[in-house]
C-alpha cells in the first residue's frame, strides 16, 4: 500500500507520520509527501514530492501507485490561496485521484468550522446530521465545499471517502496560551476585540483569568481535541471499510467549559477571574458516532488537557508557532 500526505509538514502532519510510521498495522506500507513551501527529508518508507496541489504535473506526479490519500494541507483565511489550495487543489487530487486503479481510500480533515462552533447555535449536540454552517470568512467556507466536494465525488464516481470533522486542536502548551492575555495569546478571538482597552491592560497587571460567557450569560462551553486523540482517530479510520462512505466528528467527550478551567486555574494559580461577556453559541460537538463505529475513542479529557498544557517545557529549538488562528 502507498499513502499520500498532503501538509505533512504542517501541524498536524508532523504527528501523524511518526505515529503512522510506528504503527505495526501500516509496517508494509510507504508513504509520498507532497510538500510546497516547507519540504521534507525524505528518509525510509518516506519520498517527497516537491509541487503544489494546485499544479496537475505535481499531483499526477504524487499519485502515481497511490493507494490512500489523507489530505491535510489547508490556509486559514488567506484570500489569495483560499481557492488555488481548498478547492482547485482538492478537485485536481480527488479527480485524479478517482481516475487510478489503485485508489482505495481518500481521507479528508475538515473542521467544526463547517458548522459554525461558537458563532452559531444549535440547540442540541452538533452531530454528522446537523446543517452545515459557515461562519463569515474564507476558510470556513471553503472547509463547506470541500466536504461537500468529496461526497459528490463519492456519489459520481463511487469513491471510498472518508471525512473527519475536528474542532480546535491543542498540542504542547498551546492550551494554556489560549487563556494569555498578552501577545502571546494563542488562537482567537483576540482578548483585544472583547475586553476595553484599558480595562486589558488592568487584567495583564493583575494576571486576571478569562472565563467566556456565551450569549446566554452562562459560561461558553467549546469543544477541542489534543493532537494525539486526533491521530489515533486518523488510524482508526485508514483502510477501514467502516469508515468508507462516512463523515465522523471527532474531538473531546465534554466541550470544555471556560467557568471550569478558570476554576481548577484561579486555585492553582494565584489569579483572580474575570467573567468575559460575549456573542457567542455554547456547542457540543457529539462524538458518539466515531465511537461507535470506528471504535475510538479520546484519551484526553480536561483535566489531562490542563496537566500537559501546563507542565510542558520547551527547548530552545522549539519555538512557539501560532500555525494557525483559532
Amino acid at each position: 500500500m502507498r499513502l499520500l500526505v498532503t501538509g505533512a509538514t504542517g501541524k498536524v502532519g508532523q504527528a501523524f507520520l511518526p505515529a503512522f510510521l510506528a504503527e505495526p498495522r501500516f509496517a508494509a506500507w510507504d508513504v509520498v509527501t507532497l510538500c510546497n513551501r516547507r519540504a521534507l527529508t525524505p528518509a525510509t518508507r518516506v519520498s517527497v514530492v516537491k509541487g503544489s496541489v494546485a499544479d496537475p504535473q505535481a499531483v499526477v506526479e504524487a499519485l502515481e501507485g497511490v493507494t490512500h490519500v489523507l489530505h491535510l494541507a489547508a490556509v486559514k483565511e488567506n484570500r489569495d490561496q483560499a481557492i488555488d489550495v481548498a478547492l482547485k487543489g482538492l478537485y485536481l487530487l480527488l479527480d485524479a485521484f478517482c481516475r487510478s486503479p489503485a485508489k482505495r481510500q481518500f481521507m479528508l480533515l475538515s473542521g467544526d468550522c463547517v458548522v459554525g462552533h461558537i458563532f452559531h447555535g444549535y440547540d442540541a449536540p452538533i452531530t454528522e446530521q446537523s446543517p452545515r454552517r459557515a461562519y463569515r470568512g474564507v476558510y470556513a467556507l471553503t472547509k463547506v465545499l470541500e466536504e461537500t466536494m468529496l461526497e459528490q465525488f463519492g456519489v459520481q464516481e463511487g469513491l471510498n471517502w472518508t471525512t473527519l470533522r475536528t474542532p480546535w486542536i491543542m498540542e504542547k502548551d498551546d492550551f494554556r496560551y489560549v487563556f494569555e492575555l498578552g501577545d502571546d495569546q494563542f488562537g482567537g478571538p483576540p482578548w483585544s476585540s472583547l475586553i476595553a482597552p484599558a480595562e486589558l491592560v488592568a487584567l495583564r497587571e493583575q494576571r486576571g483569568m478569562p472565563a467566556m460567557r456565551d450569549v446566554r450569560g452562562n459560561y461558553l462551553k467549546r469543544s477541542f481535541i489534543h493532537i494525539d486523540d486526533l491521530v489515533t482517530s486518523m488510524l482508526a479510520a485508514l483502510d477501514n471499510p467502516a469508515a468508507f462512505g462516512e463523515l465522523f466528528n471527532v474531538s473531546m467527550d465534554r466541550p470544555v467549559d471556560y467557568g471550569d478551567v478558570a476554576d481548577r486555574l484561579v486555585v492553582v494559580g494565584n489569579r483572580q477571574r474575570h467573567d468575559i461577556p460575549t456573542p457567542f453559541h455554547s456547542n457540543w460537538l457529539d462524538n458518539s458516532k466515531a465511537r461507535m463505529i470506528l471504535g475510538w475513542e479520546p484519551e484526553i479529557d480536561l483535566k489531562g488537557l490542563i496537566e500537559r498544557a501546563w507542565s510542558y517545557r520547551r527547548a530552545a529549538d522549539d519555538p512557539r508557532i501560532v500555525w494557525y488562528p483559532g
